[in-house]
């Protein structure tokens, strides 16, 4: 019926002859002033909020509760080591946030007694305007201009707030960083973020950065790293001692190994955050080739380059060695 109203009201507005009607008679029956009962505008009044609410619910109606704001949720960028992302960490945050008032516990009245409800909007938030118009009076809800819609008003004002039930403070928190996390990893801490005005508050979200590493390159859960081996290990096999997340561990290297062998520790990378399994760390070894030469191994490899034998460079050395 609202809707049907608000139609007749649209069409009267946009025919020309019909609106001219109503302004001189009230009415755009046809057959005005024979009896017939036409549709008189002049004692209609709607109210958007009313219209709405019947028909969608009442988060559309005008007449709202006391206005509680939840706190903002707060962001805190975190930088750790790798190590760190290895190993798992506790770090203290320094937090400054909006806190509740300890002394009005968020009124932000001296006493209790010093709120009181709204006289303007009886402590629910919002007025009534209205306006007419041409097919009748329009009612809409705006915030109440006295209480800012808040529902209420306060008498005197906590001296230590000023009013407002928070302060300004600096929080210290400390979170704990799970092993295995990796930059662009988002930890909340529930409850941790601003007070509300009235409502909860907000949470913390703690989003981690993980620094580059010196020695190792992270690849998911698995690291990366090079290192030298003299050419006479790489002919003749031996073992290096590697870095590790953890310090150092030894690597065997066979015979014979070439320039850029990847060899692969299992259980030297970093934990699955989900699953707690260890990836593997990877070494690339680059042949280190001596610069500066005595002159026994230059005759030594003088030797090697006249032999006219299958045996490769690495195998000369070993049986020179051995």
């Amino acid at each position: 019926e609202k809707f049907k109203e608000i139609n007749e009201a649209a069409s009267v507005l946009g025919d020309e002859k019909r609106r001219a009607q109503y302004d001189k008679y009230g009415t755009t029956s046809e057959g005005f002033g024979g009896g017939a009962q036409g549709f008189d505008f002049s004692g209609a009044e709607f109210n958007f909020d009313d219209l709405f609410g019947s028909f969608f619910g009442t988060q559309f109606s005008g007449r709202r509760r006391q206005r509680q704001a939840r706190g903002y949720d707060l962001r805190y960028e975190l930088d750790i080591t790798l190590g760190e992302a290895a190993k798992g960490v506790k770090k203290e945050l320094k937090i400054p946030r909006l806190e509740e008032c300890s002394r009005c516990k968020g009124t932000g009245a001296e006493n209790p007694s010093d709120v009181i409800t709204c006289s303007n909007c009886n402590g629910t938030g919002v007025e009534m305007r209205s306006q007419r118009t041409p097919f009748g009076l329009f009612q809409t809800s705006v915030t109440c201009s006295t209480c800012k819609g808040n529902g209420k008003i306060i008498k005197k004002k906590c001296p230590e707030c000023g009013g407002e039930g928070r302060l300004q403070k600096t929080r210290r928190i400390t979170v704990t960083i799970p092993a295995g996390v990796d930059s662009g990893a988002r930890l909340r801490v529930h409850g941790e973020g601003e007070a509300g005005k009235g409502g909860s508050p907000g949470d913390l979200y703690v989003i981690i950065e993980v620094l580059s590493h010196e020695l190792f390159e992270r690849r998911g859960n698995d690291i990366f790293i090079e290192a030298s081996i003299p050419f006479t290990a790489a002919a003749l096999g031996g073992e290096i001692e590697v870095p590790t997340l953890d310090g150092k561990a030894a690597l065997k290297i066979p015979s014979g190994t070439q320039s850029n062998t990847l060899f692969r520790m299992r259980g030297n990378g970093i934990p699955d955050l989900n699953t707690g399994n260890a990836g593997s760390e990877y070494v690339r070894v680059v042949v280190d080739v001596p610069k500066e030469l005595t002159k026994k191994q230059k005759e030594l490899l003088k030797q090697f380059s006249k032999e006219e034998t299958s045996k490769s460079f690495f195998s000369k050395i070993k049986d020179a060695f051995e």
